[in-house]
């Protein structure tokens, strides 16, 4: 009786884990579909250098059509491929210049990224459902014979 408790809520352990993997892929598409379109509202345009490019940013800097300068501290959105020094044409908010991308990059590019870590979580909860299956299993049969 205790080990179907136990499976029962480790079962629950494992949907709830599933569906928090799944609720992170759809913001991993939600959220840059949500920026781009932020940027579509009221775009500006300016020629921008990458300033550096880390693990989890790459900066750049950017003069706006007032000519102010901008350094976004979140980075630059989709910068896969650029290198240090490299000029790029970006669109950015002119409500926000924080919010800037690299021109001609799209939210379409999250898509592959989220289906892959969506497949990963599937292939993992496949496999802790079929693990916890086993708790407590052997003691079944014990008590059968």
């Amino acid at each position: 009786m205790e080990w179907d408790r136990i499976r029962r809520r480790a079962y629950q352990l494992v949907i709830a884990l599933y569906i928090s993997a799944l609720l992170g892929c759809s913001a991993m598409v939600i959220g840059p579909f949500l920026n781009d379109r932020s940027i579509a509202a009221d775009p500006g345009r300016a020629l921008a250098q990458v300033t550096d490019v880390g693990s989890f940013r790459t900066t750049v800097d950017f003069q706006d059509e007032n000519g102010i300068f901008h350094s976004p501290a979140t980075g630059l959105l989709y910068p896969t491929g650029l290198g240090e020094g490299q000029r790029v044409w970006v669109n950015y908010a002119r409500t926000s210049p924080d919010l800037v991308k690299v021109e001609g990059r799209e939210w379409t590019l999250a898509i592959i990224p989220a289906l892959s870590v969506g497949a990963v979580a599937t292939v993992i909860a496949g496999l802790l459902w079929v693990a916890v299956g086993f708790i407590g299993g052997r003691t079944k049969t014990r008590n059968a014979v």
